[in-house]
């Protein structure tokens, strides 16, 4: 039978600003191990610590710009792009522009706090 998702969770997000995460399938919200989608609002200015997790992060950029950063520079993902991070690969997300970001992220597997490594 199918897992019916009424509304997503609400989860505290990492950064120097208040972004808002609403989680429709993952740990929190249904109980999902194997992947988590989430749907991703991030004022302008906003910033997280960057990260080497265990996971892959599909994302794609419904409004602004999301400035993804790695060892190998910086990309900024506007809206109608997407971008795919690697687990294992050293990245850091923000949002520099004057409008934020919207965005949607999928994780393979499902985000975890123990598994995303944030570098403090």
């Amino acid at each position: 039978m199918p897992q019916f998702v009424e509304k997503p969770s609400i989860i505290e997000a990492a950064g120097n600003l208040p972004k808002i995460i609403r989680e429709y399938i993952g740990h929190v919200n249904s109980g999902t191990d194997a992947l988590s989608i989430a749907h991703m609002t991030s004022p302008p200015g906003w910033e997280e610590p960057a990260q080497t997790p265990e996971f892959d992060e599909y994302t794609v950029v419904l409004k602004g710009c999301l400035r993804v950063s790695s060892e190998s520079g910086d990309i900024d993902v506007v809206a109608g792009q997407a971008i795919i991070a690697k687990a294992g690969e050293w990245i850091r997300y923000s949002t520099p522009g004057a409008d934020g970001a919207d965005y949607i992220a999928v994780c393979q597997p499902a985000f975890s706090p123990a598994t995303v490594h944030r570098h403090e």
